[in-house]
């Protein structure tokens, strides 16, 4: 099928088509790949098969999706200049009619919140030269890295120590924090931490961990920790072939166990990234937007909020000791029991145990279902909207006061504005206490544009199906920049909302989750707004300046190198940069061969 628009011109198989069905999770096809360079953008999208000495131990788990970008990392496309190859395609036999994507969440079945590793290939630099012959036999490479999806010179190598756990600068009044991106200067690592700085024992004695996320690679996942033989419970949402896969990625590993999320609503996902970590010393609680792979831990900007420690209760303490100003610890263990797992029964009980008083955050969590009453208000943005409205204070000119929300995925808004993101949607974060104010302030809505693409595009997952029906969306775009914490080009896999002053120099409130900017994270009105449909697992904990004895939080432009300064570390450039004429989104399912990014990859889907 070929389209035309601001985009450009594209050729895409039949199952990209809108009038297709994407297949159930679980369905795998394959094609051989290659891809074509023309003033339009012209590709015909194929696959090829991964060769069957590969261990399925070193795979990336996902969707299925994201497991075939894990296998095609053979053979990349060199980006060429030479103008005798516009407009060539290759056609070459397939073993299987298409390629599936699984966890599309929207009514239209083409909502892009999917997080982690899109099916895709990063075409990396490398120095030209003539293709090796078809005959010719890759020698074995011995310990050679996992697959990534953005080539196999993804990784860019640092000193053996770069990543070693060491006391880290923490921020201990907002406990909020970046990881470490590799390829930066040292200073903007100053106080961001590592997978390995968290688990390690500078943090504590760990006896036992529960590991919910999206994504994972189960032996990379293990090397993380001090020790390898500490208990650990997966909570995932895989299920049939992709649920097969993971279990066996743990076969080497008999201290793993499974907790499998229930989705019951089409096209939900488990998208919730937390650790639970039960230590000699105490519990903790860790809130993030990182997957459990590689790959998401050295070249992507990520966020995570950090608890304290929490100490045990005496004794025959009352059931509602322990408990928070923000009442966590009771949202918390209602999020853990919508899961209705008796694998989480032990965990439940150990939090009951703990004195979780220090929190001062809010958790905002989402769980598949429909909600009607006063239930409408437990998730989503509604919980939002209910938290908003409750712990925050109107502010003089608040109708000026932009919104700002940040995110790695993009679903389907609807036709117009006024469907989902200027109605629902906006009322809630543009609630402040209990004004009667219904402001229209400005909305920026910050994500990677086709000229600042970065190491990571295929875990942007904003599809050209999507944004062909919703182009009025783009009015609201601005790019990612973030110069103060020297990761612009490092891709933002960090979803964040917030709410500043007209000149960024105070927020309202501030918010960091795994919830990209979707309907089936976020929740949707129905029923004539008496129920709100919710699809996805989602987590994400909300800063308020009235939890920290503030009226507004001041903004901390410069959070690195990491400093006692008393300002909210936001993690990108304020005020956002608008898009250029030249920017369009990053779209993952097309191709951008015409030119390199600035790593001198170009990027053409599988």
């Amino acid at each position: 099928m070929t389209q035309d628009s601001q985009h450009g011109k594209w050729t895409i198989s039949s199952s990209d088509d809108d009038d297709e069905d994407l297949p159930l999770s679980g369905t795998t096809t394959s094609k051989p790949h290659r891809a074509a360079v023309s003033s339009h953008i012209t590709a015909t999208v194929e696959v090829k098969p991964e060769p069957a000495n590969t261990p399925v131990s070193s795979l990336v788990i996902g969707s299925e999706a994201r497991q075939l970008a894990a296998m095609n990392q053979l053979n990349p496309v060199k980006y060429e200049s030479s103008p005798s190859l516009a407009g060539k395609r290759k056609k070459e036999v397939s073993d299987s009619p298409g390629w599936a994507l699984s966890d599309s969440d929207d009514d239209d079945d083409d909502d892009d919140d999917d997080d982690g590793d899109v099916k895709g290939k990063s075409l990396s630099n490398l120095p030209k030269r003539a293709p090796p012959s078809p005959k010719t036999k890759k020698p074995k490479v011995e310990n050679e890295r996992p697959p990534s999806p953005h080539g196999r010179l993804y990784y860019i190598d640092e000193p053996e120590d770069f990543f070693e756990s060491s006391i880290p600068c923490l921020n201990d009044t907002y406990r909020f924090y970046l990881n470490k991106v590799t390829g930066l200067d040292r200073k903007y690592n100053s106080g961001a931490l590592h997978i390995r700085d968290i688990l390690s024992p500078l943090f504590g004695t760990l006896k036992e961990s529960a590991q919910f996320n999206y994504c994972f690679d189960i032996a990379w996942m293990v090397k993380q920790f001090p020790s390898e033989d500490r208990p650990v419970l997966i909570v995932h949402g895989d299920k049939r072939e992709a649920k097969a896969r993971l279990v066996q990625q743990a076969q080497p590993f008999p201290h793993i166990r499974f907790c499998q999320a229930k989705l019951d609503i089409a096209f939900g996902t488990h998208h919730t990234k937390m650790m639970l970590l039960w230590y000699e010393e105490g519990f903790r609680v860790i809130i993030l937007t990182s997957n459990l792979i590689r790959a998401d831990w050295y070249q992507k900007t990520q966020g995570m909020w950090m608890s304290p420690m929490f100490p045990r209760l005496p004794k025959g303490s009352s059931e509602s000791a322990g408990e928070s100003p923000t009442f966590f610890k009771r949202d918390l263990l209602e999020y853990l029991a919508a899961y209705r797992a008796p694998e989480l029964e032990e965990w439940i009980q150990r939090i009951k145990e703990h004195d979780l008083s220090e929190t001062r955050v809010y958790l905002v969590g989402s769980t598949p279902g429909r909600y009607v009453g006063s239930d409408m208000e437990r998730w989503g943005h509604l919980r939002l909207r209910k938290l908003l409205y409750d712990h925050t204070d109107p502010v003089a000119g608040e109708e000026k006061w932009p919104v700002i929300g940040q995110f790695s995925s993009i679903g389907s808004m609807g036709l117009d504005k006024t469907k989902w993101l200027k109605g629902e949607f906006q009322r809630t974060m543009t609630t402040l206490g209990k004004s009667s104010l219904r402001s229209d302030p400005p909305m920026h809505l910050v994500c990677s544009s086709n000229t600042n693409l970065m190491w990571a595009g295929g875990s942007l997952p904003y599809s050209i199906q999507t944004a062909q029906k919703q182009l009025w969306l783009h009015s609201f775009f601005h790019r990612w920049k973030a110069n103060g914490t020297g990761r612009s080009h490092a891709m933002p896999h960090i979803k964040t909302y917030m709410r500043t002053s007209p000149d960024f120099t105070q927020l309202a409130w501030f918010l960091v989750t795994s919830a990209n900017l979707s309907k089936a994270a976020w929740g949707a009105l129905e029923k004539n707004n008496t129920q709100v449909m919710v699809r996805s697992y989602e987590l994400g904990v909300l800063y308020v300046p009235a939890a920290f004895n503030m009226k507004t939080f001041p903004l901390h432009k410069n959070p690195f190198p990491a400093s006692s300064s008393s300002g909210f570390p936001v993690p990108f450039d304020l005020p956002p940069t608008c898009y250029s004429p030249k920017d369009q989104p990053w779209i993952w399912n097309i191709p951008y061969s015409q030119a390199p990014d600035t790593h001198g990859n170009i990027w053409v889907p599988s």
